[in-house]
């Protein structure tokens, strides 16, 4: 393929952090910000904020298949290749083989994921990045490991119910309330993850997970950005709203993503105490660079999470260390994030 020099002029959402630049709201992440994360935390629990990846994980055609695994190598036929080289200790071990696109459950979205037309983020040209064999830019690679303050917004219960509806926008209005309510504000570098109750359809009904969603809007994904944040995430499939009640309103997440530099992470667990109001202080990030160009990386993103700080309003009832997520999530709070 030809290597050209494109004119970045003309896109609309050019990177501060230069041409060049394949890292995004990442850059946000300074040392600074990660000791302040850090010296945040005093209790040290850990909540995990991911879906277990099996096959009764949604997925949605025809971009997405369905998760697949398989014995490739056992005990027996390892046991019986090495007596055949002489081996008579028989020692067994087992070899599995998974197939599956990068967006079966919880993930984090590189800034490769989403188009603005044939433009990635920071207006790098899809026809040269994306090729058969993966991104050669912005692939998950290029995301930092993110240490740093997260916050969660719980907007499940705004209409009454223990959930938001499908196809119900999430506003900016909407996540001042929720953050009013909880008497948290939103800081540059912070992660923001959204609960809509909508994760708790995971696994259970699948063909009302994936045809249509709660989320946030154009206006709401342009609102985060502004705050400067680092990711978004929520407990539904792709964070925005489906069906967008706006048709001219297409894709918040290319907003966020491609046009902001904002990773995105879907189909999270929330770690929250059924009626407590809390936000998480310190939110770990694994890094994101061992599968080189891939859009997304599937897995367990912001898995360990060390502090909840109870709301100072309310009363939190103190947590003891949980033998299982089950013990203390609800099953709808499982999140996924958009990095």
């Amino acid at each position: 393929m030809t290597r050209t020099v494109h004119d970045h002029s003309a896109w609309p959402f050019p990177s501060r952090w230069g041409a060049d630049d394949q890292v995004g709201a990442g850059n946000l992440l300074t040392v600074e910000r990660r000791l302040a994360a850090l010296h945040s935390v005093n209790d040290g629990k850990l909540y995990d904020l991911s879906h277990e990846i099996g096959q009764n994980a949604p997925f949605m055609l025809p971009n997405q298949t369905p998760f697949l695994l398989s014995m490739w190598a056992s005990w027996r036929n390892s046991i019986n290749r090495r007596r055949r080289a002489g081996a008579t200790n028989d020692a067994g071990s087992n070899v599995e083989r998974a197939e599956m696109t990068m967006h079966v459950g919880t993930h984090i979205d590189a800034l490769g994921h989403f188009s603005i037309g044939d433009r990635l983020y920071n207006g790098i040209s899809a026809a040269e990045a994306v090729t058969d064999w993966g991104l050669d830019k912005l692939g998950i690679e290029h995301a930092p490991p993110m240490i740093c303050r997260g916050l969660l917004l719980d907007l499940a219960g705004f209409d009454g119910g223990q959930f938001l509806d499908a196809g119900r926008p999430i506003s900016p209005d909407d996540l001042k309330r929720a953050a009013d309510a909880q008497g948290v504000a939103i800081a540059p570098g912070d992660i923001v993850l959204i609960r809509t109750g909508w994760g708790r359809f995971f696994g259970v009904e699948n063909p009302r997970y994936v045809t249509g969603e709660p989320g946030i809007d154009v206006p709401a994904a342009q609102w985060l950005t502004r705050q400067d944040v680092v990711a978004i995430g929520a407990d539904n499939m792709a964070v925005e709203v489906m069906p967008n009640p706006d048709p001219q309103q297409n894709a918040a997440g290319a907003t966020a993503c491609a046009g902001r530099g904002r990773c995105l992470s879907d189909r999270k667990p929330h770690a929250r105490r059924a009626g407590a109001r809390a936000h998480l202080e310190l939110l770990l990030h694994p890094a994101c660079r061992q599968v080189q160009g891939c859009h997304r990386l599937p897995g367990p993103p912001g898995r360990a999470r060390l502090k909840l700080r109870p709301t100072p309003k309310r009363r939190v009832p103190s947590l003891a260390p949980p033998a299982a997520a089950a013990d203390i999530l609800p099953a709808d709070l499982r999140l996924t994030l958009t990095a």
